[in-house]
């Protein structure tokens, strides 16, 4: 018998990995779902099937008939929050995983917590846009005990992702270790095509000249968030894709990385600065690729790109 499933955050990736356990991962229970603002709960089981899902009040009625917790939540304080209502009651064999981008620290303190009681966890952060979650393709980073790590593998490669990179009986702050560096990488390719892109301009290439060479050269991640700056979408789009604030969140926790190992980062220090800017011009409409409107104006430009 498969064990019962419970997801607690229905943000934008929450929701497509929400789609793909349902529809991949061989459940014969439905799966339990909580947000914190129902209505996401209730429109996610509408979609997926109110037989494949169950909508529930609180954490801990998530908590107390499952096996394996789900959490992706937004932040560090919120992780920590659903962890303590999760042991408000006996955990003792359950298997929390938790899929948030938090600080290393915050995902060995819950850890230890949590085995402390009995508990398995999981830290399993992971990359990819929201398209991604939803077409099932993100890489998900797996670490903890192995004994835990084995029980997740059957929901990562192959339903919700496209591949694993595992990090088994390794702390489980290893994994969002991993995260935190690699989301720099991912600020700091915004940082090179906001200025290449400005430059394109400026000297006369034009952005859709350069456009053709990032195609060309880096498909993939590059050649899509150019879309996205070209397109204007960096500044038009209601909902962001990538909120300006869990931007600024992830670059502190590297900053922090940085300072307690005497690492030098004077990208991210710089790209962090223009992602301050993008919520004074956007607010929370900001968007990562906003950084492009920023080095526009830093440049002489307009922030907007189109009429």
């Amino acid at each position: 018998m498969a064990p019962q499933l419970a997801w607690i955050g229905l943000g934008n990736i929450g929701r497509g990995m929400c789609k793909n356990l349902v529809a991949k991962g061989s459940l014969d229970k439905p799966l339990i779902l909580y947000n914190r603002t129902k209505k996401r709960s209730d429109d996610l089981s509408a979609t997926l099937g109110t037989d494949k899902t169950k909508v529930v009040d609180t954490i801990q009625d998530a908590a107390k008939s499952s096996d394996i917790i789900f959490i992706c939540l937004s932040d560090d304080a919120a992780v920590n929050s659903a962890v303590d209502a999760i042991l408000e009651q006996d955990a003792t064999g359950k298997v929390v995983v938790d899929a948030s981008t938090v600080h290393p620290e915050t995902t060995n303190s819950l850890e230890k917590k949590l085995t402390d009681k009995g508990a398995l966890f999981v830290g399993m952060p992971v990359f990819g846009a929201p398209a991604m979650a939803e077409a099932g393709s993100l890489v998900c980073v797996l670490a903890g005990q192995k004994a835990a790590v084995d029980k997740i593998k059957p929901y990562t490669k192959g339903v919700m992702g496209r591949a694993d990179i595992n990090f088994s009986d390794q702390p489980a702050g290893k994994s969002t270790l991993l995260k935190v560096i690699g989301n720099t990488f991912i600020l700091n390719m915004v940082e090179v095509l906001s200025e290449g892109h400005t430059l394109a301009e400026k000297t006369g290439l034009g952005t859709d000249n350069l456009h053709q060479f990032i195609e060309t050269m880096f498909p993939g991640p590059y050649a899509a968030y150019s879309n996205r700056m070209l397109a204007g979408d960096y500044y038009q789009r209601e909902e962001p894709l990538f909120h300006v604030d869990l931007a600024r969140k992830d670059a502190r926790h590297a900053l922090d990385l940085a300072k307690q190992s005497g690492t030098s980062v004077p990208a991210l220090e710089l790209a962090e600065s223009h992602l301050v800017k993008v919520k004074e011009h956007l607010g929370d409409r900001g968007d990562i690729p906003s950084v492009y409107g920023v080095v526009r104006q830093k440049s002489g430009l307009k922030f907007e790109n189109k009429d």
